[in-house]
């Protein structure tokens, strides 16, 4: 069909299409975003490896990219035949508690560093933070674009363990003290709690018989 410029364009798709092909636009580059983050969050994973000290870090990194391995091929999976992947999306688990350190300790201030010999456990543990929030983000835009559904429900279903990953990072940091987390004094913080109110139900109208 061409219209008045003389261009040609395909007549839209009604009805199934088949399953590698039941995509959006949208979704197709969300998606593309989704999945060159998550390559490089791995490789930077594994590039930074080598330089961690401790174990319990390293046993963290370990475990997180496993599982965001496992995650990153389900996705591939399934972006490309349309249909379920070979197994459902699993669910992390972290190893710690969830235990914060509230308040504040005086600490150098932080600068760039200079070489690589300088990196620390705390800057490692910050770049796993960092990439496990930006895939949050990045597989919620990405599940609100897509249309094939077993696509929208795998990156759905990975949101909560991209959560998980930066709340146990958040916890390794806390602890050591690279994520201080400050309170407001109990009297503001009471008088925030208490500035919502829960509310009843409506008394909808009833709806209008066609």
């Amino acid at each position: 069909m061409q219209n008045q410029f003389g261009e040609t364009h395909q007549n839209m798709q009604t009805g199934k299409v088949p399953p590698q092909m039941n995509h959006g636009g949208h979704e197709l580059f969300d998606v593309h975003e989704v999945l060159s983050g998550t390559i490089a969050a791995l490789n930077q994973a594994m590039i930074l490896r080598p330089h961690v000290k401790d174990p319990e870090l390293l046993d963290i990194l370990d475990r997180q990219y496993r599982f965001t391995l496992d995650e990153y091929n389900i996705t591939v999976e399934c972006f490309k035949t349309g249909k379920d992947p070979s197994h459902p999306t699993g669910s992390y688990k972290m190893k710690t508690g969830n235990d914060f350190i509230y308040g504040m300790k005086p600490s150098q201030p932080k600068k760039p560093i200079q070489n690589a010999n300088e990196i620390t456990d705390e800057m490692i543990s910050g770049f796993l933070l960092g990439a496990a929030k930006t895939s949050a983000t990045a597989k919620t835009t990405a599940a609100l674009e897509t249309t094939n559904p077993v696509v929208r429900r795998v990156l759905a279903d990975s949101v909560p363990n991209c959560i998980e990953m930066a709340y146990e990072l958040s916890i390794y940091q806390n602890k050591h003290h690279y994520y201080q987390v400050p309170q407001l004094t109990e009297q503001d913080m009471q008088q925030v709690l208490n500035s919502y109110a829960t509310a009843g139900q409506p008394g909808l109208p009833n709806q209008q018989i066609q």
